[in-house]
């Protein structure tokens, strides 16, 4: 394990970059971990398990953290960097199966329980842990039945390892271990070569009280179950208790299933959503609902600009200038440098690099290149992006400083490198140490925490600081008017343009254009669900872009018609307010969606969705800055000025 994970940095670049190459000299191809692989009738296959997953206590632990039966040799798959931060632990099992040869009660192993074993598996019963399993790439899933008749079963991830219940008559609460699982594998056959392509993995679990007759021995038949006799296991009535001394025998069955799903497509069924229609509502009507209201802005905005710029140039002579009133007035002071520029620099320049992250990995997950059969590859691709992206982080930091002045360009490059990196890396840092102390598989190894140092710092701060040297030897970028030297006074303000108030307001319509994607992106994180409708997610995060874009141009129009010039701060806090609903709305999910009781897990949801409101303030807050400046360089350009 240890040495697998200390090379992981260079087999993911590698990995990106011949990609990228391949991509343009190939006519066809596959994604590294998705190319098709055909089976042959009694060719081995051999399944992999994964980490154990609960919802209720978010902690992943290695399949073999609780004495299941375990291969002689457990060997760990390669995983890469996304995989590792994911919790992800794949190993081998003890489950093989031989293609297209059904098998019925296989007898996997024998264990007894003791104290300490049987209070394990308790713990993990009560928790809710399910075991997940992997197939030539294929989730084990169990179908759910739904509602609707005729309606395609809904697919769980993961098989619960038990449940608790109670024996008929009796009030005492038991654990109940799933101890038989009956397999079936779904294949698509190809009828010229007879080779066949796996196109679905399910699982339906079942706890079962074995028996036999005499003493056990490797040769032992079952009378619960027996392929001479055709006696298969159908239901739990007779089920298997969890306790000290008990005995359990862990069998399987596998049958295979013959289907007209094409292996490109095995992926449908999996990602089709639970409640499709009422997402496919919510989205429609979020996007209406948002483009009204920016078709509405931006009417306003280009009548009210029209006017007011046409009046201001037809003031000719002193007596009308001197009685000018509204955004004209505060023209020689529009342009002043903001106290804490050097922050907001900083700050602009780490949300151009999110933004630029964002952006290409939206686009290569809309063109297929970041699916779910590609385990980790999200994760990896948004860190890679991450890391590269420092360049136009050091860029934009770096040209707006000296816009202000500054001559110090290398401190600012400094803390555009360090300044967001490090706070993430601290709350990272204390939430893996937690997560340590629970022994789970989800802490990083040290060889992994290694690897993001390495691209912090070998990496991302090096490209920061070649950004900001070129970004500094650009001509200055010039203001529209000039500034005084004495700054204007300015006039008491409506209760309504108080900066706190207008700056809660300006967050609520960017957060509205997500909130309804956002409930969907929290249930895939948290509740352990698939999510791959990233078409619907670029749509949304072009709508947010101009949301922000127009909600803090309007809110900055009004500002300095009241005569307030100090727009710097406030259009970047204006959109970036929307942060504070996500947090708020992640408060709501908690208590409403999801059933976490343990403090641990729920210090680390807090703490991941802290760390994700914060990337999400300076990533809206930069697009409302950014349109905000080009709005006031635009209208200050635009008039004739005495």
């Amino acid at each position: 394990m240890g040495r697998a994970r200390r090379s992981l940095l260079i087999p993911s670049l590698i990995c990106a970059i011949s990609l990228l190459l391949t991509f343009h000299n190939a006519s066809s191809f596959y994604l590294p971990g998705v190319a098709p692989e055909d089976f042959q009738k009694g060719d081995l296959l051999s399944v992999k398990v994964n980490k154990l997953t609960s919802t209720k206590t978010q902690l992943p632990y290695s399949f073999y953290s609780v004495p299941f039966c375990h291969p002689e040799n457990i060997i760990d798959s390669r995983e890469n960097l996304g995989e590792v931060l994911r919790g992800d632990r794949i190993e081998n099992s003890p489950f093989t199966f031989k293609m297209r040869e059904p098998e019925m009660c296989h007898v996997v192993c024998r264990l007894v329980l003791d104290d300490k074993t049987a209070k394990e598996f308790k713990e993990k019963i009560e928790d809710e842990y399910r075991v997940n399993m992997i197939l030539d790439n294929l989730p084990l899933v169990v179908p759910v039945r739904r509602l609707e008749q005729d309606a395609p079963p809904a697919y769980q991830q993961g098989v619960y390892i038990g449940v608790k219940g109670q024996y008929a008559g009796s009030k005492d609460e038991k654990h109940f271990i799933h101890n038989h699982l009956t397999f079936t594998v779904k294949y698509h056959k190809d009828l010229q070569t007879d080779s066949a392509r796996i196109v679905g993995f399910e699982v339906m679990p079942f706890s079962v009280k074995h028996e036999y007759d005499g003493k056990w021995a490797d040769n032992t038949r079952l009378t619960t179950c027996d392929p001479h006799a055709k006696r298969t296991v159908s239901n739990s009535n007779s089920p298997q208790e969890v306790e000290a001394n008990q005995e359990i025998i862990f069998t399987y069955d596998v049958e295979f299933q013959e289907s007209d799903v094409k292996w490109a497509s095995r992926w449908d069924a999996y990602l089709l959503m639970a409640d499709d229609q009422i997402h496919w509502f919510s989205i429609v009507n979020s996007l209406m609902i948002v483009l009204f209201l920016s078709g509405m802005v931006a009417m306003i905005m280009l009548r009210t600009l029209y006017r007011d710029i046409s009046k201001y140039n037809e003031l000719e002579t002193q007596e009308e200038a001197q009685e000018e009133t509204g955004w004209k007035l505060v023209h020689s002071d529009v342009f002043r440098p903001p106290s804490n520029s050097d922050l907001l620099c900083v700050y602009v320049g780490t949300g151009v690099q999110f933004f630029g992250m964002m952006l290409v990995t939206m686009m290569f997950a809309v063109l297929g290149f970041l699916s779910p059969s590609n385990r980790g590859g999200l994760m990896t691709a948004m860190l890679l992006l991450w890391v590269f992206m420092g360049l136009f982080a050091g860029y934009s930091a770096s040209r707006l400083y000296k816009m202000f002045k500054g001559t110090e360009w290398k401190r600012i490059a400094l803390r555009t490198a360090f300044l967001f990196p490090a706070t993430v890396f601290v709350i990272f840092f204390v939430l893996n140490a937690l997560i340590w102390g629970q022994k789970s598989s989800g802490a990083v190894p040290f060889g992994t925490m290694f690897a993001l140092v390495f691209l912090w710092f070998g990496i991302s701060v090096p490209l920061v600081f070649v950004g900001s040297y070129v970004g500094f030897r650009k001509p200055t970028i010039e203001d529209p008017v000039k500034t005084n030297k004495i700054p204007r006074q300015i006039p008491e303000q409506a209760w309504y343009m108080n900066p706190i108030f207008s700056v809660l307001i300006g967050g609520i319509l960017p957060f509205g254009a997500v909130f309804i994607e956002l409930f969907f992106i929290l249930t895939s994180i948290w509740l352990n669900q698939f999510y791959y409708l990233f078409g619907f997610l670029f749509i949304v995060f072009v709508i947010l872009i101009v949301t922000c874009a127009e909600i803090t141009i309007v809110l900055c129009y009004f500002q300095l018609c009241s005569e307030d010039y100090l727009w710097w701060w406030r259009s970047y806090l204006t959109s970036g307010s929307s942060a504070l609903y996500l947090f708020l709305y992640a408060t709501f999910y908690f208590f409403t969606k999801l059933d976490i009781t343990k403090p641990v897990s729920g210090i680390l949801y807090f703490g991941y969705m802290l760390i994700a409101s914060y990337a999400f303030f300076v990533l809206t807050g930069t697009i409302g800055f950014y349109a905000c400046f080009w709005f006031t360089r635009l209208i200050y350009s635009s008039v004739k000025i005495d």
